[in-house]
């Protein structure tokens, strides 16, 4: 079924914001989500805003405190071959090397990845659930072994982003732009939970669009592995993943992806135990076991999922061995 819209190129930010802001309109990055989600009739837009043609969006550049400031319109592709980010912010680098397919990875921008739907396949097949509407969410009793483990209910979505979850481990904001101006969100905070709202996954409002990724110099360089386990072993959505860093002052940071709503940092204690072996004697196989086991304390597996625990925990066991 086909689906009528209007179609403009923006040609300035607030251009964008203005366009943004009226009933109907919705952000156009590379579209490889977004004219699948019209197809799939799960997004029914009255006009398209290209973001791609403001002067400016796509570009990468190191600012003068060697903040790395990544335009929202910068591909996948563009974004994973960068210098700086291959030799700072290895982990992106790694992430994005294993989104979708090379033509995916040359059409897709990073603003359109973090902004991205969920893949259920209840939600994409427009049966009723909570987040198109129903009263319920059909997974728990049904097809859910690709849905969270951990941070669920009352739907049980996971985030499909690869370079969200090493934003997080490196603790990038987002720049969000709106008429007249920009405010700053540090990315574990961009994303919205089920529980706080159905019906989004990020903390944009109408008239806002991600405008750059910051990435902070603080966590550049150490120690940074990324790893993701696939179904098909390319070109999929992760199982699960992680990102694993270890920066210049020892903290580390340890984040899954495919396993909660949005990507799920584990706690400040396992971090801060993992740290204390890498500065020390390092940790045998036992104590990594028990960190892995301990981060993963809250997961609560649906009926047909609770293979994830056991995929995140030996992700996390290899992530630990990595950073110590």
């Amino acid at each position: 079924m086909s689906h009528p819209f209007l179609y403009r190129r923006a040609t300035s930010s607030d251009e964008a914001a203005q366009l943004l802001g009226e009933p109907g309109a919705v952000a156009l990055g590379g579209g490889t989500d977004l004219l699948t989600a019209i197809a799939e009739e799960i997004t029914l837009p009255d006009r398209l805003v290209d973001l791609r043609t403001i002067p400016g969006l796509d570009q990468i550049e190191v600012l003068g405190d060697e903040t790395v400031r990544v335009g929202a319109a910068a591909t996948i592709a563009t974004l994973g071959s960068h210098p700086s980010i291959r030799e700072r912010y290895a982990v992106l680098a790694q992430a994005c090397d294993v989104v979708g397919t090379p033509a995916l990875r040359n059409m897709g921008t990073i603003g359109g990845n973090l902004c991205q739907r969920p893949r259920c396949w209840y939600f994409r097949r427009a049966i009723p659930c909570l987040k198109n509407g129903g009263p319920s969410c059909p997974a728990v009793h049904g097809e859910n072994r690709y849905l969270a483990i951990l941070n669920g209910g009352p739907c049980h979505v996971v985030h499909p982003s690869d370079p969200a979850v090493a934003l997080v481990a490196l603790g990038a904001r987002i720049e969000i732009a709106a008429v007249g101006g920009t405010r700053e969100v540090p990315i574990a905070d961009f994303f919205v939970l089920p529980s706080e709202c159905i019906d989004r996954e990020t903390v944009l409002h109408p008239g806002e669009f991600v405008s750059a990724i910051l990435l902070p110099p603080e966590t550049a360089g150490g120690v940074q592995h990324y790893h993701k386990l696939m179904q098909r072993e390319a070109w999929d959505f992760a199982l699960a993943s992680v990102a694993a860093c270890r920066d210049a002052n020892g903290d580390v940071s340890l984040v899954l992806g495919g396993v909660a709503p949005r990507p799920w940092r584990v706690s400040s204690s396992v971090e801060e135990d993992v740290a204390s072996g890498a500065a020390g004697a390092g940790l045998d196989d036992e104590s990594i076991a028990a960190l892995a086991e301990r981060a993963l304390y809250d997961a609560v597996p649906l009926s047909k999922n609770g293979y994830k625990v056991e995929l995140a925990a030996a992700l996390l066991r290899q992530a630990i061995r990595a950073l110590v």
